[in-house]
C-alpha cells in the first residue's frame, strides 16, 4: 500500500506543469476513490492512474486528520481556510466530497493535514464537479446586495460570492445548509444581508433559523461570538437542543512549557481591582503606550475603545477576547497576576479547538491569520451532532 506522502511527490513530479487544479482533481479523487464521489473527478486523472504502479490504491493516509472510512454523511467544505469545518464534521463521522478555497497558503495547510488540495476561485468552479452531498458548510465572506429592496431573490445576490453557494445549493439540493458568519451579519447594510440570505434559501426550499453563539458555549475559554445558520427541506432546526458545555478557564488551555515571550514590568500596569465580566473576561491590566484620551472620562481610559485589543492584559483566570485575523504578529498578551506575557501561536489554536496535531503554516504570519479566520471546533461539531439528530 502506498503512502500518500509518496504519491504527493510522484503527482508533482509526474505533472507537466505544477497545475493545482489538477492537483486538487488527483488528490480529491484519492479519497473518493471507492466512493460515488469518486466519478466527478475521474475523468482528468485517467492519464496519472493509468498503469501506474507509484498510483496503486488503496492509499495510506499518513496525513494527521486522514478521511473517515466508514461515514455517516457527506459534506463539502467551502470557504474552507485551513479546515475548521472539515475537523469538526469527521470528528462526528461525517466523509468530505469537495474542497474549495482561494488563500493559496491556505491550500497548503489544508494538504497537509487532510491529504487534500482544495480546488480555488469558487467564482471559477465548475460547478458540475461537485458531488451530491448532504450537509453543504460554508464560513462564507460578508458582502452587501446590490439591491436592497429584496424584489429579486436569489438574483439580487449577483456579484457576491454567496451567489455561488446559492448555485450549489439550487444544483445539489443538499439536505442541510450549515452557514458560518461574524455576528454583526445581522446588522450588515441595515439587516438587508441576512434578509436576503433568508429570502433566497426560502425559496430554494429550506426552512431557516439562524442564531448567535459563543466559543464559551461550547467548553473554550475564548469569547468568540459567531453567528450560525442552517437551513433544511422539512423542519426548522431548533437550536435550543444543542448541548452547550460550561465555560473552561483559560488557565486550563496553557502551554506547561514553551519559548514564552515576557513582556517587561516597566511597559506594562497591573489593575489592583479586577472584576470578572458577563463574557468570562477579567480585564487585568495595559501595556504603558500613550493612547488618545480626548472625550474619554478620567480613570476610564484603558477601559474604552480607544485602548485598542492588543495593548490589553487579560488574566488566565477567566476567558481570552476573539483573536482576530487582523493581529498577525500574535498580541495577545495575559497575566497570571505576577508576569505578563504573549500568548503562543499553539495556544491561539488550542482556544478555538484545533488539536495539538494539527500542522500549521510555517509563516507565523499567516498562521496568525488563519486562526483569527477559522471556526471554533466544537460549535460546529456540536451543532452538527445535533443536525444529524433534527434533520437527518
Amino acid at each position: 500500500m502506498n503512502k500518500y506522502t509518496d504519491v504527493k511527490r510522484f503527482i508533482e513530479y509526474s505533472l507537466e506543469e505544477r497545475k493545482d487544479e489538477e492537483s486538487a482533481y488527483i488528490t480529491h479523487y484519492l479519497q473518493n476513490y471507492d466512493h460515488y464521489a469518486g466519478d466527478y473527478f475521474m475523468s482528468p486523472v485517467v492519464k496519472y492512474i493509468t498503469d501506474s504502479s507509484q498510483l496503486r490504491l488503496p492509499i495510506q493516509w499518513d496525513v494527521p486528520f486522514p478521511p473517515t472510512k466508514t461515514p455517516s454523511f457527506t459534506f463539502i467544505d467551502l470557504f474552507a481556510g485551513i479546515g475548521g469545518f472539515r475537523l469538526g464534521l469527521q470528528e462526528i463521522g461525517g466523509k468530505c466530497v469537495f474542497t474549495s478555497d482561494i488563500d493559496k497558503h491556505a491550500q497548503i495547510v489544508y494538504e497537509k493535514n487532510f491529504g487534500e488540495l482544495p480546488f480555488g476561485d469558487i467564482t471559477k468552479l465548475d460547478k458540475n464537479i461537485i458531488p451530491p452531498h448532504d450537509i453543504l458548510a460554508a464560513g462564507f465572506p460578508c458582502q452587501p446586495f446590490s439591491i436592497s429592496g429584496l424584489k429579486k431573490g436569489f438574483e439580487d445576490t449577483r456579484g457576491t460570492l454567496i451567489y455561488h453557494v446559492f448555485e450549489i445549493i439550487e444544483k445539489r439540493q443538499p439536505k442541510v445548509v450549515l452557514l458560518e458568519n461574524v455576528k454583526h451579519l445581522v446588522h450588515h447594510d441595515n439587516g438587508n444581508t441576512l434578509r436576503t440570505i433568508i429570502k433566497v434559501l426560502t425559496s430554494l426550499g429550506y426552512q431557516t433559523s439562524y442564531k448567535i453563539l459563543n466559543a464559551t458555549s461550547f467548553g473554550i475559554p475564548q469569547n468568540r461570538e459567531r453567528i450560525l445558520i442552517v437551513g433544511n427541506k422539512n423542519k426548522q432546526f431548533d437550536f435550543s437542543k444543542i448541548n452547550f458545555s460550561k465555560t473552561p478557564n483559560l488557565k486550563d488551555f496553557l502551554d506547561k512549557e514553551a519559548d514564552f515571550e515576557y513582556l517587561n514590568p516597566n511597559d506594562y500596569t497591573l489593575l489592583k481591582n479586577t472584576k470578572k465580566q458577563l463574557s468570562g473576561l477579567i480585564f487585568s491590566g495595559y501595556r504603558n503606550k500613550e493612547i488618545r484620551k480626548a472625550g474619554v472620562r478620567p480613570g476610564t481610559e484603558h477601559l474604552s475603545r480607544v485602548h485598542k485589543q492588543p495593548n490589553r492584559i487579560y488574566s488566565i483566570e477567566g476567558t481570552h477576547p476573539t483573536i482576530p485575523s487582523q493581529e498577525t504578529s500574535g498580541r495577545f498578551y495575559v497575566t497570571d497576576g505576577k508576569v505578563v506575557r504573549k500568548l503562543t501561536i499553539n495556544e491561539c489554536y488550542r482556544i478555538m479547538g484545533f488539536p495539538d496535531q494539527f500542522i500549521k503554516s510555517g509563516i507565523q504570519t499567516e498562521q496568525y491569520r488563519q486562526i483569527g479566520n477559522s471556526v471554533c471546533i466544537p460549535m460546529i461539531s456540536e451543532t452538527a451532532k445535533e443536525i444529524l439528530n433534527q434533520l437527518m
